[in-house]
């Protein structure tokens, strides 16, 4: 997964706010948070916002056919029940 710039800014913060006593932990604790984030947002089943817009423009394309088809289907049903009642 890529990495997100407001993600490198927490994981500093987070390894800055331990003791100096501490300091040979910090490479290991972002190391350890950035893979569980990784993990997390994984399992969430998350897509981009570029992969988001082209099912949506695909999804508007699919329902402005949808509609002409179902107003095809009406006007040859309207024509059927004409036939029908003469």
């Amino acid at each position: 997964m890529n990495s997100i710039p407001n993600f490198d800014v927490f994981f500093k913060q987070v390894t800055e706010a331990l003791p100096q006593s501490l300091s040979s932990l910090h490479e290991d604790l972002e190391k350890n948070l950035r893979v569980a984030l990784d993990s997390a947002l994984r399992k969430m089943n998350l897509v981009t916002r570029e992969e988001f817009e082209v099912q949506n423009a695909m999804l508007k394309r699919t329902r402005a056919r949808l509609e002409t088809l179902e107003a095809q289907l009406a006007a040859l049903e309207g024509t059927q029940s004409s036939k029908q009642a003469e």
